[in-house]
């Protein structure tokens, strides 16, 4: 297969050019050559330089990355803008993105797949980013407690950046947007769930959520973002 072909069955599978008015990365190829031939894709969910490395090590002919280098503005090849590139074109590796794509897609997103590990039901879109809904929203079967919830998702609750317990102690209906999305809180608000999980947190959001009566998770970027990437080189930052 080469680098083309693939890029069309991603173009195809994940919608890439869905959200390419309101989506500030350039998702699909950024980086590589189209003939490439592809015989293994290594599978991450930032492009940085130890990922880079790593794919070399391991022979991949392609990493699909969640967070790409490309996001809306020219940067010159300088530092370590140059450092990143030289180790992709040096050793013939292409880069792929898929950012709100990814996010979003109902089988194989961040959002839809914590959702299945929640084992929620009746899902449904949430989450209005610029016209779209990118997360999910449903409902636990069985009504369970916070604790039970991050150590479903997260494990370690010493992991997570922080949680507010304002809402009911029996949290049966859920919102879910990966990464950087706290204020999106208003909607899960709006919508009346007892509780919200994204990644990163906001001290502007603390009242409204008190006021308002509701528990959010704040999992972690990095923690919440890892789950649309079904096999992927692990370099968590604990943000």
């Amino acid at each position: 297969m080469t680098l083309r072909e693939l890029d069309n069955y991603f173009q195809s599978m994940l919608a890439i050019g869905q959200m390419a008015g309101a989506d500030s990365s350039l998702n699909g190829i950024q980086v590589g050559r189209s003939d490439l031939e592809v015989c293994k894709v290594a599978f991450a969910v930032d492009a940085c330089l130890e990922t880079f490395r790593r794919t070399v090590e391991v022979d991949a002919q392609v990493l699909f990355v969640h967070h790409g280098i490309y996001w809306g503005r020219v940067e010159p090849v300088t530092g370590i803008n140059y450092d990143r590139l030289k180790t992709l074109l040096v050793n013939d590796v292409a880069l792929y993105a898929a950012h709100l794509p990814l996010d979003m897609h109902e089988e194989f997103g961040n959002n839809a797949r914590m959702a299945r590990k929640l084992g929620l039901i009746d899902v449904e879109p949430f989450g209005v980013y610029r016209g779209t809904a990118i997360g999910c929203k449903g409902r636990l079967q069985v009504a369970g407690t916070m604790d039970s919830i991050v150590k479903t998702l997260f494990h370690d609750p010493s992991s997570l950046l922080g949680m507010l317990r304002f809402g009911p102690e029996a949290v049966s209906t859920v919102g879910i947007i990966s990464g950087g999305a706290p204020h999106e809180v208003d909607q899960a608000i709006a919508e009346g769930l007892d509780l919200y999980i994204t990644g990163e947190s906001s001290h502007t959001v603390y009242h409204r959520c008190l006021e308002a009566g509701i528990n959010v998770i704040f999992g972690g970027h990095y923690q919440t973002e890892v789950w649309g990437v079904q096999a992927f080189i692990d370099i968590p930052t604990g943000l």
